[in-house]
């Protein structure tokens, strides 16, 4: 059975660094993406970041550029999301989803291309 697990998710003020991990049983990373998505109240989930070791490459929504940075540890059947000099805006419920694909364009962008979801994980940037 495939799961997802993303924790890490807290409380920081503006400026501040949190690191997300997703720990993924039930299947190998190969031939796998993984994305990152997030959720603020009365907002629709929008991707945030992705990373695919078949085609190894990550990608990154414009609004985080600079500041995330996604990686993986293949070992520990883990992904993670670190994230630099949050901003309020960022405030979010985070997931972590993960499908059989190799993302081509924007194609990592569409939760819908994502067949297995984790629970969100908090994140509250305070100003």
């Amino acid at each position: 059975e495939v799961q997802l697990q993303a924790f890490g998710g807290g409380l920081v003020q503006a400026g501040g660094s949190l690191r997300l991990s997703c720990a993924a049983s039930g299947f190998t990373f190969d031939g796998y993406a993984i994305g990152w998505f997030r959720q603020a109240p009365g907002k629709e989930r929008e991707g945030v970041s992705c990373i695919s070791s078949s085609v190894g490459r990550t990608y990154y929504a414009d609004s985080v550029k600079g500041r995330f940075t996604i990686s993986s540890d293949n070992r520990k059947n883990t992904v993670y999301l670190q994230m630099n000099s949050l901003k309020p805006e960022d405030t979010a419920d985070y997931y972590c989803a993960a499908a059989p694909f190799s993302p081509r364009g924007s194609s990592w962008y569409v939760a819908g291309m994502y067949d297995y979801w984790g629970q969100g994980t908090e994140v509250t940037v305070s100003s």
